[in-house]
């Protein structure tokens, strides 16, 4: 099976450099100084207890690739519709389609209540790119619980968790979604099978849609956000908003903010994507984790008060660093 994975940050290196190791026929569609240290030195992923190098086929032209079976989108939510461009000669019909990004992706809405189906997304794909380039009939939709950060160009952290799930977005055959899945477990994810994907997304959104902007803007890791009354108490009503959105669009949440903050002060202090990426200057990515949700809840006609508020600071964090 022929893999590209579009894409070489943390995630996207990660995961790919897991599957090199079981010989899958895997690449990458990276760029700049990354594709560089790639091609002269391979793939370098460290964790508490290894060190591994994997050389991988890298180039920053899809043509150079060829067509593939699997492509892997790990890119910033914001990059996605570019990537769907450059990646144009990875992808013809038979192609499975797999995003590993945070937050709400283009085709979210497509299966949602009536109401709102078929509704565009404009926060998360503006100019209908992704979904004129990526069909949601081959769309796999993914979710990565894993943490990993990029030491230097092509050098990836491996700090914790080992989860892949995955779940057709549209019409999808139940064949294809196997051999996935297989080709997962063979390189030691620990791959879950979802029959409801949509649910999954929405529920690590939920999770991570306040303590993400909220360590990125205030520079802390999540345990000093939750030892604060006020600010716990604001990440909590962000969530109960975004749990009536989920019940508005079949995704229903059952557990309560309180219950999420208990799981997240577990990992001590941890830093959140990102405030990694407000260290290292890049731009955040707001559109997917709270313009997305935001967009449907208007179509929705469900009022989010504390989300706005949550946004609208992150907006003006987001210009102020990068004038995006």
């Amino acid at each position: 099976m022929k893999v590209t994975v579009v894409g070489a940050g943390a995630i996207g290196l990660w995961i790919a450099s897991r599957l090199a190791r079981t010989g899958v026929e895997v690449s990458l569609l990276a760029r700049g100084i990354t594709l560089k240290r790639i091609n002269d030195r391979g793939v370098l992923v460290r964790d508490k207890n290894n060190e591994l190098c994997e050389q991988i086929l890298a180039s920053d032209d899809a043509r150079n690739l060829g067509l593939q079976d699997l492509v892997l989108f790990a890119v910033k939510s914001h990059d996605l519709p570019a990537a769907a461009k450059l990646s144009k000669g990875l992808i013809n019909q038979n192609t499975i389609i797999l995003p590993a990004m945070n937050g709400v992706p283009w085709w979210f809405l497509e299966s949602a209540p009536s109401a709102l189906t078929q509704k565009p997304l404009r926060s998360v794909d503006p100019t209908g790119d992704c979904a004129a380039l990526l069909p949601t009939n081959q769309v796999l939709g993914g979710v990565v619980h894993a943490s990993c950060f990029v030491d230097e160009p092509g050098v990836v952290q491996h700090v914790m968790g080992n989860g892949f799930i995955i779940g057709a977005a549209a019409g999808l055959a139940a064949g294809q979604i196997e051999i996935v899945g297989k080709l997962l477990k063979n390189a030691e994810f620990d791959v879950t099978v979802s029959r409801n994907i949509r649910y999954d997304i929405w529920y690590k959104l939920w999770g991570n849609m306040t303590m993400n902007p909220l360590s990125a803007i205030t520079g802390a890791t999540c345990d000093l956000i939750l030892d604060d009354p006020e600010a716990r108490a604001f990440a909590s009503a962000v969530m109960d908003e975004a749990s009536r959105i989920g019940a508005a669009i079949g995704c229903p949440i059952e557990q309560t903010a309180d219950d999420r903050h208990e799981v997240t002060r577990k990992l001590g202090a941890f830093k959140t994507s990102m405030l990694q990426d407000a260290e290292a200057g890049k731009q955040l990515e707001i559109g997917a984790l709270l313009e997305a949700p935001q967009e449907i809840a208007r179509l929705a006609g469900i009022d989010t008060p504390s989300l706005d508020h949550l946004l609208g600071v992150m907006r003006v964090f987001n210009k102020s660093r990068t004038g995006h």
